[in-house]
């Protein structure tokens, strides 16, 4: 466990790589979710979030300038070198990375150094943000980035806010489909419980939960499930090849108010979508990057 962590980290958000911003504003909007504004990074990459009221997000990430990110990775900048190998090796589209939030990154990345499962260097940067009222904010962080080499297609950093946003963002965390928050994401490996020790690492969190299926590590705020293919299967309905290595990030489960609010919003807006063991399952399809699962919060 990292030495300035009492508990474990919380979940702070989840990195969707997608082929472009407006498509996913496009394909999210339509699932229910209230979009932010675009925003740029000054290394080439954009977002538009998505802000849940429990403070955990989704970051659709694109490419505004290829130049420019390539550029930022060949010096230096693990963010957008990561997200470049991804992309070169999966596709455009996917679960990339997951983030958790820190009071001090630098004691993470000394801890990630010390363990041998540094990605590389922090990156520091800031970017502006424009709030529903159409007023603007910078936002600022300090990133350290956790890796593995058997995982070359998933990373996990540690997240400080340098600055704190305006507290009202009520407008931005409200959704039509009811969604509250994330609790669970959903990784997949043949061998989950070899990456326990990794996402641990991320999470500041020693316990390991045994499931049938692989293991369960929490975070202070939510579930991260490393599970087989058959497991994946089982509780997602997502087929993997069996032969498939690594660590790869497949699904987001996320809290709702009333799931009959979020079937009647899918199914309004011609979403296709299955029911099963109470959730209700919506396929990968451009703009969204991976599976999403929407359940009662109990």
């Amino acid at each position: 466990m990292n030495a300035h962590s009492a508990k474990p980290h919380p979940l702070d958000h989840v990195v969707l790589s997608v082929v472009s911003i407006d498509l996913a504003r496009e394909r999210l909007g339509k699932l229910g979710f209230t979009v932010a504004a675009d925003a740029r990074h000054p290394f080439g990459t954009e977002n538009a979030c998505v802000f849940f009221a429990d403070k955990t997000y989704l970051e659709p990430l694109g490419i505004a300038s290829v130049e420019e990110s390539e550029a930022s990775a060949r010096h230096g900048n693990v963010f957008t070198a990561r997200n470049r190998a991804f992309r070169f090796r999966c596709g455009e589209e996917g679960l990339s990375a997951v983030a958790f939030a820190t009071k001090d990154a630098g004691v993470d990345h000394r801890n990630f150094v010390s363990n041998g499962s540094s990605a590389g260097e922090m990156l520091q940067f800031s970017r502006p943000m424009t709030m529903p009222d159409g007023s603007e904010s910078i936002a600022g962080f300090k990133l350290a980035f956790a890796g593995d080499l058997r995982a070359p297609d998933f990373f996990l950093f540690a997240v400080e806010r340098v600055n704190t946003l305006p507290s009202d963002c009520s407008a931005l965390e409200a959704h039509a489909n009811g969604v509250t928050g994330i609790a669970e994401v959903a990784l997949c490996a043949p061998e989950p419980a070899a990456f326990s020790a990794y996402v641990n690492l991320a999470v500041a969190q020693s316990a390991v939960e045994k499931t049938g299926f692989g293991v369960n590590i929490a975070a202070s705020n939510a579930k991260i499930s490393l599970m087989t293919p058959e497991g994946l299967e089982a509780y997602f309905e997502i087929a993997v090849p069996p032969a498939e290595r690594g660590l790869r990030g497949r699904a987001i489960l996320f809290n709702v108010g009333d799931l009959a609010v979020t079937e009647a919003h899918l199914a309004a807006n011609g979403v296709t979508y299955t029911r099963k063991n109470n959730r209700i399952l919506v396929k990968p399809a451009p703009g969204q990057g991976a599976l999403f699962a929407f359940e009662e919060t109990r």
